[in-house]
């Protein structure tokens, strides 16, 4: 790229970093425009003031935690197919056969350390949680 490339995007790069950051002053002014152009003082208002409060911590974090396991464990269920899926079109290729086998094989580890986490974090959740509210569960 010639000089004047580089100089424009450095200074592109430099305004779209450092101007909101100028602005600061000015984002809870616009916070709140923002809020009330598109109705979100009318669906709190409606809603009593609970939006987004009286959410029991435990539920928050069992949530968290099963989204991200799902997540991670997609992933290891992708990297499975992907294994699979080179093994199948590797033709007798012995590299080929070698790196769909070690992909398997992490993938199948990782799925059985997702599904593992998941195990130990609902004991857990569910450990702490009788314990704080003073409940047993049978």
């Amino acid at each position: 790229m010639n000089k004047i490339t580089k100089m424009f995007l450095s200074a592109a790069m430099f305004a779209f970093l450092v101007i909101p950051a100028l602005s600061i002053s000015n984002n809870m002014a616009l916070a709140q425009d923002i809020e009330s152009r598109y109705g979100m003082t009318d669906v709190e208002s409606e809603l009593d003031g609970r939006l987004g409060q009286n959410e029991d911590p435990k539920v928050l974090i069992t949530r968290f935690i099963n989204l991200a396991l799902t997540f991670l464990g997609l992933i290891a269920v992708v990297i499975i197919l992907i294994g699979g899926f080179k093994w199948m079109t590797s033709g007798g290729n012995e590299e080929k056969t070698t790196s769909a086998r070690k992909l398997l094989v992490a993938g199948v580890v990782g799925l059985v350390i997702v599904l593992a986490s998941w195990g130990l974090a609902s004991w857990l959740i569910g450990t702490v949680s009788d314990t704080t509210t003073g409940t047993t569960s049978s």
